[in-house]
């Protein structure tokens, strides 16, 4: 099947969007953040609204939070000064992520000529992250760079470097790509982070673990200092029908301590689990609370730590055996 018709076999399994406010983000929010040099800072998303990717991952449930057309001109600036308003001048965060559900430099998620005065409003910030798809990254990226009073690091989706899996996603890109985009972006000066997945579609559930610290370690060695683990979650369209199938089966907590310490006790630079909604990942009544404090902490901290099992945990693992 060409890439074409998979990714509208994919998009006719999904069910209705809301509709999206182009003139409004979807959320705020500020956290504290390890740096790569071992400190902390704060750091801001700001969830933009704006179009949809043209790519069509079969994981990706972002374009619930998308627009059915063109992102307009002016809506970016405008969500931006609604969203900075509140900003204390005193206490400005280190970074700023954008995170839009598409790629922030295809001109239909951001318009080409709202760059410029984007790029002005975050002259408040030390670093600027924005999220895209390795094979968008090019010169409008280094001319973005160039706009910015403070550093650029552009986030893209590594995902897994898993043989099988990866052409299987629909994301339409290869290591090779991903490599070349790092590499251009190291060369003009740009940082780069990483997205990878727990637990993607197609890899057994009995390695799945091993291919997320396998991929981590990927990103590590080829320059990224920031890399984020997704435990990747089902629930629409066609991830539905993947677990219908067998092809898919959402990731434990345990997976996640696990896949997050044996990849910090790998690699360099920062390593985090993302708990956005950890708590819909269910886990044992008893110790649900302290394991994801356990993530927390490794994440604060960046010291890997291992699975501390329950009493409740212990006897149900005993029981499987």
């Amino acid at each position: 099947m060409s890439d074409a018709a998979e990714s509208a076999r994919v998009r006719s399994l999904r069910p209705p969007k809301p509709r999206v406010d182009a003139w409004s983000p979807l959320d705020v929010l500020v956290e504290e953040e390890r740096l790569p040099d071992g400190t902390s800072s704060q750091s801001m998303t700001v969830f933009l609204a704006g179009s949809e990717c043209p790519f069509t991952c079969v994981y990706c449930d972002l374009w619930q939070y998308t627009l059915d057309g063109p992102t307009p001109a002016g809506a970016i600036p405008r969500q931006l000064e609604i969203a900075l308003a509140d900003v204390d001048r005193g206490q400005i965060p280190h970074s700023i992520k954008l995170y839009n559900a598409s790629n922030f430099f295809d001109s239909r998620a951001v318009p080409a000529e709202d760059l410029e005065a984007i790029a002005g409003q975050l002259e408040i910030f030390r670093q600027v992250i924005v999220e895209c798809h390795p094979r968008l990254v090019g010169q409008s990226c280094f001319r973005f760079a160039e706009l910015l009073a403070g550093d650029l690091e552009v986030a893209m989706g590594l995902e897994t470097i898993h043989p099988l899996a990866l052409p299987r996603l629909n994301k339409e890109m290869s290591l090779s790509d991903f490599e070349d985009a790092v590499n251009f972006l190291g060369e003009h000066g740009i940082g780069a982070r990483a997205f990878v997945l727990l637990s993607p579609p197609y890899v057994r559930r009995e390695e799945s673990v091993d291919w997320t610290i396998r991929t981590v370690e990927f990103a590590s060695r080829r320059g990224v200092e920031v890399i984020s683990i997704i435990p990747l979650r089902g629930g629409t369209g066609e991830m539905t029908r993947l677990a219908s199938a067998g092809q898919f089966e959402p990731p434990t907590l345990d997976m996640l301590e696990e896949a997050l310490a044996g990849s910090l006790s790998l690699c360099g630079g920062v390593v985090l689990a993302d708990l956005w909604d950890v708590e819909s990942m269910g886990g044992c009544p008893d110790c649900q609370r302290e394991r994801i404090e356990h993530l927390r902490e490794m994440n604060r901290t960046g010291v890997a730590k291992p699975v501390v099992w329950c009493d409740q945990c212990s006897s149900s693992k005993q029981g499987d055996t």
